[in-house]
């Protein structure tokens, strides 16, 4: 049944959140932009994300093997596989069944290993759920996460700033050594600038610096982490990606506070989305 397979598509494992600019809600309008079709597996859905004080929430956990089979009966190839938050151990395992079933030597998998942020893991994920996060990124071609996600991963002690060199290389190499030939740490504080750290298998690593905004907005690593998976789809080198994404995302940032949005709304992107560069 080859005839759904004439459109380069990335399947998104990720939850939906109505208001909040955040996972699938973010992910689904960049890659489309990007001309490649976005395939949602819905994680949950949210009325709105759990940085408000009230949410909905509807878990779709038990829901996901029937729906993923129905993609197996489609026939369906993907030429990447994107994964997020996902809110449980049991949701690992099954991205790493969907990675397994449908992940051809081509297909390109980025892994955003959502855990924590600001040197601390958020509140319902236990040892056990970070643990059984480090086997998802093994399955990784590309691994997304920020500083604190990468010390979580590393068994590394959280610093706020002062990365030496010496040490983010090392924290990078592991997190290669798992499996990953590119990994991305994001969102290191060095000084007045916010820093990408970039490690590809066998090559220097790269840093790059932007000037630091200092306000932060929900979401801003699931464009980062869509606008990475979109590119290495479309076959755009990854040093280039990381610089647009960084740039893209400060552009947002600072549009919204122009647009006096609150944090938890996330970022304002639709307002720039044009200025997007497809390769």
């Amino acid at each position: 049944m080859g005839e759904h397979n004439h459109q380069k598509k990335i399947a998104s494992i990720n939850d939906i959140s109505g208001f909040g600019r955040c996972s699938i809600t973010v992910s689904m309008p960049i890659v489309s932009y990007m001309k490649i079709q976005m395939c949602p597996v819905p994680t949950a859905i949210f009325s709105n994300h759990t940085a408000y004080p009230n949410y909905y929430c509807d878990d779709y956990t038990d829901r996901l093997p029937e729906y993923i089979d129905n993609w197996r009966k489609l026939d369906l190839n993907f030429q990447g596989i994107m994964s997020g938050y996902l809110g449980s151990e049991k949701q690992i395992e099954i991205v790493k069944d969907f990675i397994r079933n449908f992940a051809t030597p081509e297909t390109i998998v980025v892994v955003d290993p959502v855990m924590g942020d600001n040197g601390k893991t958020y509140i319902k994920f236990s040892q056990d759920h970070c643990e059984r996060m480090k086997t998802l990124a093994e399955s990784a071609d590309i691994l997304t996460p920020n500083i604190t996600e990468a010390c979580i991963l590393t068994g590394k002690k959280y610093k706020e700033e002062g990365w030496s060199a010496k040490e983010l290389k090392e924290m990078a190499m592991i997190l290669n050594d798992l499996g990953p030939d590119k990994v991305v740490i994001t969102g290191i504080r060095q000084g007045s600038y916010i820093a990408n750290y970039v490690s590809v298998r066998g090559v220097e690593p790269k840093v790059f610096r932007t000037q630091k905004i200092n306000r932060s907005y929900s979401g801003t690593g699931d464009i980062f982490a869509s606008i990475i998976a979109a590119d290495a789809v479309n076959g755009v080198d990854f040093y280039k990606s990381v610089r647009k994404a960084s740039v893209f995302i400060k552009r947002c940032i600072k549009k919204s506070i122009e647009m006096d949005i609150p944090k938890e709304d996330g970022v304002c992107f639709e307002e720039l989305l044009h200025t997007l560069k497809i390769n």
